[in-house]
């Protein structure tokens, strides 16, 4: 080339680097992120029970009295009478931490009921459906019996919805404004 002609050159468009397709890499980021999203969704009720980051607390009584709902949701071969007093006393135990000792410790038999159906805030019918749980206690253990398999089987239903229920009631959050004993230091 002649030392005139150097500065002229041919006019080349810039083509960069398109962005589709893809490079490999792009679509391990993106497979990723779409796992990472169905396990989000998946557990969202877990995260519900998750609070505020400010005060994040290892042991926070929700996600103590989830686990024991699990817990007792796994132990089929314990007895269903054991499994109804358990949740009788965890039940005692989250109206305790939610509402403070002095609103509901006294309270036992139908008054018990009738508090948890008043405070429930899904409105489940704790008065018609728990009456099970005043009851268990004191019941004798049932036979295994062919004839009772079905009765039990609706008993084993009725649990399911009882813990279903507190599930719930662990999962929904206090309003701001109501700050009750059970939300001060630390509970």
């Amino acid at each position: 080339m002649t030392p005139d002609l150097r500065p002229l050159r041919d006019i080349h468009d810039g083509l960069g680097h398109p962005w589709w397709p893809l490079a490999p890499g792009w679509w391990l980021v993106l497979l990723l992120l779409v796992a990472l999203a169905a396990l989000i969704w998946r557990s969202r009720r877990a995260r519900l029970l998750l609070p505020a980051l400010p005060l994040l607390r290892i042991g926070d009584w929700r996600w103590d009295a989830r686990r024991e709902l699990q817990r007792l949701r796994r132990r089929r071969e314990t007895s269903l009478k054991a499994r109804l007093s358990q949740l009788a006393e965890l039940l005692k135990r989250i109206a305790m931490a939610r509402h403070g000792r002095a609103a509901c410790a006294g309270l036992h038999g139908p008054a018990w009921l009738a508090w948890l159906s008043a405070h429930d805030p899904d409105g489940f019918d704790w008065r018609q459906q728990g009456q099970r749980l005043i009851h268990a206690p004191y019941a004798p253990e049932t036979p295994g019996s062919t004839a009772e398999a079905e009765a039990r089987h609706e008993q084993e239903r009725q649990l399911e919805r009882l813990i279903t229920a507190t599930e719930r009631w662990i999962m929904v959050r206090p309003k701001r404004g109501a700050r009750g004993p059970a939300t001060e230091k630390g509970r």
